[in-house]
């Protein structure tokens, strides 16, 4: 199982080469799988079936929500007619396993793929493939996706609240 999940993150990763401009993209291109692979295989590695599960809402709801927004809004492109420009599904993809791991393993083991994350959203307005709003609205899909189904991995459950009256964090540990 494991081989063909590298296998397939493999030939995903370097597809994207072929029609990538510049060397900038190539690297966008690949972390924009890389990042969430690595997200699942820390799960599956762990041999955290709930992790597994919580990855496939978050990053299935990730998906999901930017494809169908980018076939509804239908922004143009800046480098051409093509009108499937917002949000960005690299950009949203990279910020969904760098999210996951946040919030399932902590903050710790997060910071490089969050640095690559965004590094991808730099990638897709580098190469002119997307508006920075596009990059901003995917990084946003794929963190909130994370945070609403992804819980701890030991315990402890930090949830942002937002209301009229109260602007904070709930804090809840399960033993």
């Amino acid at each position: 199982m494991k081989k063909f999940f590298i296998a397939i993150v493999i030939l995903l990763g370097t597809s994207n080469l072929v029609y990538a401009k510049s060397m900038t993209e190539s690297v966008g291109d690949i972390l924009s799988i890389a990042i969430p692979a690595g997200a699942y295989g820390t799960s599956l590695y762990l041999g955290d079936k709930d992790g597994q599960m919580q990855f496939y809402k978050s990053y299935g709801t990730t998906i999901g929500l930017a494809y169908l927004l980018k076939y509804t809004v239908r922004e143009k492109r800046p480098d051409s007619n093509n009108k499937d420009s917002f949000p960005s599904g690299h950009t949203a993809s990279a910020f969904a396993g760098a999210s996951f791991i946040h919030k399932r393993y902590g903050l710790k083991y997060a910071i490089l793929p969050y640095i690559a994350a965004v590094y991808t959203g730099y990638s897709r307005i580098h190469a002119n493939r997307h508006h920075p709003i596009d990059v901003y609205a995917g990084a946003a899909i794929g963190m909130l996706s994370a945070w609403c189904f992804v819980a701890s991995y030991k315990n402890l459950q930090v949830t942002p609240i937002v209301n009229n009256n109260f602007k904070g964090l709930s804090l809840s540990y399960k033993w």
